[in-house]
């Protein structure tokens, strides 16, 4: 009677280990099939929150601090272009990269800052100025601030809008004491890139776009 039960035991306790290992063995299967794709991707994406995140920082840093504004201003009127710019196949200036301190002299702190904060990490960067062309805001024109070519399919952007007053200085040499009202009114000689949209004290908004990739 005792051996009948031991084998009966013993039978029962096989039954038990095989069902352990063939679940065991199932989601092993499920792990190597399914979450390592799942894995790469929530890599991926965690990488891209982050770029934006940065790029968000950097330009609310930037514009509270004024290196924003100035960058925006660094506007040379009667060459139409951005100090340092060569001009592009359509004939408009854009600031374009030129090593690791290449944006330094064009757009000065705000430069210094793209440079630390994304060229020497590898990152690319383009910054879109986006502005109205009429004072009916219906339309809107793109002046481009950097660009350093064609961004990949994992390319973040961020926003950041600012307003430009009146009596705003370019930032420029040689036009430090230029103001948007004198560009606007033809007392000061050239145009500024971006057109008078509205009244009061206020000139425009400008909407800067960064768009970041990995290089």
């Amino acid at each position: 009677m005792g051996s009948s039960n031991d084998r009966g035991q013993a039978h029962t306790l096989e039954a038990f280990a095989a069902a352990i290992l063939l679940v065991a063995g199932l989601t092993f299967a499920l792990q190597a099939t399914a979450v390592t794709p799942l894995s790469a991707s929530t890599s991926n994406q965690h990488i891209e929150n982050q770029e934006r995140a940065v790029a968000t920082d950097f330009l609310t840093t930037s514009a509270e601090n004024g290196d924003l504004t100035a960058a925006i201003l660094r506007w040379d009127p009667e060459n139409a272009t951005f100090v340092d710019s060569p001009p592009d196949v359509d004939g408009e200036g854009y600031t374009q990269a030129r090593g690791p301190n290449g944006f330094d002299a064009a757009l000065g702190p705000f430069g210094e800052s793209l440079n630390r904060t994304f060229v020497e990490r590898s990152i690319a960067v383009n910054v879109e100025l986006r502005h109205y062309n009429t004072s009916a805001r219906t339309e809107r024109n793109v002046t481009s601030l950097v660009d350093m070519g064609e961004p990949s399919n994992n390319a973040v952007t961020a926003t950041r809008t600012v307003a430009l007053p009146d009596d705003a200085n370019l930032t420029a040499p040689n036009y430090t004491d230029t103001t948007l009202r004198g560009l606007a009114d033809g007392t000061d000689p050239g145009a500024f890139y971006a057109t008078e949209t509205a009244s009061g004290p206020l000139f425009t908004h400008v909407e800067v776009r960064m768009i970041v990739w990995r290089m």
